[in-house]
């Protein structure tokens, strides 16, 4: 199991945006959503890495999945005069979000509301699984303490898994996963 290289979620990016960067791209095609949308992933990330962040946010689309980023989705939000009710609207937003992925990067140790984001959603459905985005390819992903004890999603031949270490290295595939997010069931391990 491997996990995604910057690299590789880059140049994601990359082919969606040509010359716009990704903030740019990104805050251009964003639409305002109405507070009852409902999103398959919440993507917990720090905004230091819109570019990660779009490939990222690209590649679960690529999966048949919708993906609910904060600064998109709700560009009203003051990100310089942050509030009770801030918090109250990223709570509200996770609620329409069947699962949460956590973007893990070099910035992910930095920000304050992603182990929050993390805790929320764990607490709340318990559908959460960490994205590792490393530079360099690694078979052996750790990250925090905390983070051993959520699945993580692999970029293996081209497939994207959710491995569960809690259940000795078995697999889902992420389309599974995903699916069953929604709707819990038995789903074929890999």
């Amino acid at each position: 199991m491997s996990t995604f290289t910057e690299n590789f979620v880059r140049t994601r990016a990359k082919r969606e945006t040509l010359v716009e960067t990704a903030s740019a791209k990104l805050n251009r095609s964003a639409k305002s959503a109405p507070s009852t949308q409902k999103y398959d992933i919440f993507l917990s990330h720090s905004i230091k890495d819109a570019e990660l962040v779009l490939g990222v946010k690209l590649i679960l689309e690529d999966a048949g999945r919708t993906v609910y980023v904060d600064w998109l989705e709700d560009r009203q939000m003051d990100r310089s005069h942050v509030t009770p009710a801030t918090a109250e609207k990223i709570r509200e937003r996770m609620r329409s979000c069947r699962s949460l992925i956590y973007l893990h990067s070099e910035n992910a140790t930095q920000s304050k509301w992603m182990p929050w984001e993390l805790g929320f959603s764990d607490g709340l459905h318990g559908a959460v699984a960490i994205l590792p985005v490393t530079k360099s390819e690694q078979n052996d992903f750790q990250g925090q303490e905390y983070i051993g004890i959520y699945p993580w999603v692999d970029n293996t031949y081209s497939y994207i898994k959710s491995v569960d270490l809690r259940i000795h290295n078995t697999a889902t595939i992420f389309k599974d996963w995903s699916s069953w997010v929604s709707s819990p069931r038995s789903i074929k391990m890999v």
